[in-house]
């Protein structure tokens, strides 16, 4: 009798490896789409978030004119004074920047634009106006549809 032969050959350990492989090509792809998702979703949330921002700014102060500035201190686009200007709302990582742009007396658009790891997202920038108008912006040749998107 001899000592019995147990383990595994090189042809299954390759076979197991080769299987792996196959499924992780498959599915994490299909991970990165959701993590996508899951943040446009969350930069969605977060421009109604400032729609509301803006309606209550709108009560206090007659129009909409001041709820923003810019770079160069031009008071009707930009980051909101009253609202965080990124989207998760709260953490250290930013994946949409929110800004108000072409505000008036009583109209405006608000941006949702994809930054760092959401840079290049298929629907582009998300937009929403004082009717609650949704929109993209740069979505590319084969744009999704905004049910997608939104």
């Amino acid at each position: 009798m001899g000592i019995p032969k147990t383990g595994f050959s090189l042809i299954e350990l390759m076979v197991v490896v080769a299987i792996i492989g196959i499924l992780a090509s498959i599915a994490y792809p299909s991970y990165l789409e959701q993590v996508r998702r899951s943040r446009r979703a969350d930069a969605t949330g977060a421009l109604m978030g400032l729609a509301g921002a803006m309606e209550r700014y709108y009560t206090e102060e007659g129009n909409y004119l001041g709820a923003a500035t810019n770079a160069d201190g031009v008071a009707n686009t930009g980051s909101p004074r009253f609202f965080p200007d990124k989207s998760p709302l709260d953490g250290p990582d930013a994946f949409y920047k929110l800004e108000i742009h072409d505000a008036s007396s009583d109209t405006y658009t608000l941006h949702a634009i994809p930054v760092g790891a959401q840079d290049g997202d298929k629907c582009g920038t998300l937009t929403l106006t004082q009717t609650g108008t949704r929109d993209m912006k740069g979505a590319g040749d084969d744009p999704p549809t905004i049910s997608v998107c939104w």
